[in-house]
């Protein structure tokens, strides 16, 4: 289990991307046209609203996408509370990478609660006839996570000597 300051630090890092999520969004919701892109660096980064009522890279499962990809999240979450609860006192990338994937699920899945549209996104980025899909600051949140943790889990398993178990958490308890 965590240090008290660890579970503050883990919230702080939840309510900060998801309040910066939720601000972004809503600025982009108030201030762009829809579907139309806003240079900002030429053709390189854009700011276009779009709403997307898939997943990422516009992954799509029909007229149900929104309950589906609402379950999934919750899903995901439930998932990652448990790995956060098993997370090694002192293993901060990982603590902080399920900090932030579940972040980014929560800021998400926010939108799909709010709106039939989908979710908010925003930020367009493109290199010559390459474009980026459309994303926001959940997405990065989520993707960066992902990532950390990945490498915080491939770490773990070449640090385990081969064929070993994997050790169970500790709750502190007795017995």
């Amino acid at each position: 289990m965590a240090s008290t300051v660890e579970q503050r630090r883990f919230a702080g890092v939840v309510v900060t991307v998801l309040v910066l999520d939720q601000i972004t969004k809503y600025v982009a919701e108030a201030r762009l046209p829809r579907y139309h892109a806003v240079q900002v660096l030429g053709d390189f980064f854009q700011l276009q609203l779009v709403y997307n009522p898939g997943a990422a890279f516009g992954l799509h499962v029909g007229e149900y996408s929104r309950w589906v990809f609402m379950a999934l999240t919750i899903i995901a979450l439930v998932v990652l509370g448990a790995m956060s609860r098993r997370t090694r006192p002192g293993d901060l990338l990982r603590f902080y990478s399920i900090a932030a994937v579940m972040a980014g699920a929560c800021g998400n899945l926010i939108d799909r609660i709010r709106s039939a549209r989908g979710v908010v996104d925003y930020l367009l980025f493109s290199v010559g006839p390459f474009h980026w899909p459309n994303f926001n600051v959940a997405d990065m949140s989520v993707s960066c996570g992902a990532v950390a943790l990945a490498l915080s889990l491939w770490g773990e398993e070449r640090r385990r000597p081969a064929g070993a178990p994997e050790a169970p958490p500790t709750d502190g308890g007795g017995g």
